[in-house]
């Protein structure tokens, strides 16, 4: 019998640190093209191995290859690429903007833009997201108006919110995205029960959680996968692995699982990991899932493998927990890159044009920042109005808050 000894507490460590060089060695990526595309009905016993691997379209050589290809056009891309693009330009702009004080607070998207940019486009409409903080491709790729996002960064006179959420907590339910929540994974069950309740009345709507790694770690997580799994809830639970919580790496909340897709396995869920910087393999791992959810085959879940290439937040700073070349090193790329190689070997694009592009999007953001910034910024202009606080909260108001909005004078 071995001898015991002393015990020793284990804390999970990071390949590298400030000032090491990048290690990626342990994200094993397969070949382009060489994950299965099974039928959507498939049992989830027989599709185990799809939690383990990673699913991708885009080969090196900017080429679509393997079953997962072709969903897209060549109209439909260039439209993707453009949103990618506008959501790059945005970050670019608002985050600028914190630091001129316009604004408290911003939360950049950089290297992620393509799995909410992509995702959108496989709901239908009526379908509700239920996001993170990180997720703001969800409205860009909607069609939702810039300047109305803007307005609610910057808390002013024509902020939909009425200066009610931290900037950049959106919410529109007529783009189908619920309002966003700074308490992480509450959103997670949400999305479950609304997903409950839209199969209960029959409807043909779908839900679409969304939690970044670090968050997964939390209890709410676990409960909305068992209601999921119980229920067959209509329902794409997906999972944000971009290698960093606010400062720590993924391998804290991952435990000893391998992977975050592995933890649908012990739930009976099925489980797909996707190359999350993939345009292509985004929108056919969500297309795939959004119609298995409406077929009342019940939920999915998908982990994006992707990288945070900016800061957690405006207030964090990654060179005291990363490497500052980290994110040159990821072995994924670029989400925008790639996409735009694609599209210029596909002989439907250019480095000139994307060049234009880039100007031309540029300008449109600068001149919705500046029609936002007429109605008001953190520190100067309109603000919401001191009666907005009373009003919308109660279908009548009650006594006491009557009397104080009188004392308020508003």
């Amino acid at each position: 019998m071995a001898d015991a000894g002393m015990l020793r507490f284990h804390v999970p460590e990071p390949e590298v640190r400030p000032g090491g060089t990048p290690d990626f060695s342990d994200v094993t990526i397969p070949k382009a093209g060489s994950v299965p595309r099974p039928e959507i009905d498939v049992d989830p016993r027989d599709i185990r191995d799809l939690a383990f691997s990673i699913i991708r379209v885009l080969n090196r050589a900017g080429e679509a290859v393997g079953p997962w290809a072709g969903l897209l056009s060549d109209d439909e891309l260039l439209e993707g690429l453009r949103h990618m693009m506008t959501l790059r330009s945005f970050d670019a702009r608002m985050q600028m903007a914190q630091r001129q004080g316009k604004t408290s607070f911003y939360m950049q998207h950089l290297g992620e833009e393509a799995v909410s940019c992509a995702f959108r486009k496989a709901l239908a409409p009526g379908d509700m997201n239920f996001p993170t903080y990180r997720q703001a491709g969800l409205l860009i790729a909607d069609g939702y108006p810039m300047v109305t996002m803007m307005n609610q960064i910057y808390s002013n006179q024509a902020d939909p919110l009425k200066g009610r959420q931290l900037p950049i907590m959106y919410s529109s339910k007529e783009h189908g995205f619920f309002s966003i929540s700074g308490n992480l994974a509450t959103q997670y069950i949400q999305a479950v029960g609304w997903a409950m309740a839209s199969a209960i009345s029959n409807d043909s709507k779908i839900a679409a959680a969304w939690i970044g790694d670090g968050s997964t770690a939390e209890s709410d997580f676990h409960s909305a996968l068992v209601f999921a799994s119980t229920y067959k809830a209509p329902v794409v639970l997906n999972v944000v692995n971009n290698q960093w919580a606010i400062s720590t790496f993924q391998g804290i909340a991952r435990g000893g699982s391998g992977t975050f897709a592995a933890r649908g396995l012990g739930f009976g869920i099925p489980s797909l990991r996707v190359d999350g910087n993939d345009y292509l393999a985004v929108h056919a791992v969500a297309k795939w899932a959004a119609e298995r959810a409406r077929k009342n085959l019940g939920p999915t879940l998908v982990e994006y493998v992707t990288y945070r290439v900016g800061a957690h937040s405006s207030s964090d700073d990654p060179s005291a927990y990363r490497p500052k070349a980290e994110s040159d090193a990821w072995p994924l790329g670029d989400p925008i890159v790639r996409l735009k190689n694609h599209l210029i070997q596909r002989g439907v694009w250019s480095d000139e044009r994307h060049t234009q592009a880039e100007a031309e999007i540029l300008e449109t953001v600068i001149a919705a920042q500046r029609e936002a910034e007429r109605h008001g910024t953190l520190h100067a202009g309109g603000k919401p109005s001191t009666r907005d606080m009373f009003e919308g909260v109660y279908g009548e108001m009650p006594p006491h808050l009557r009397r104080q909005r009188q004392q308020a004078g508003v």
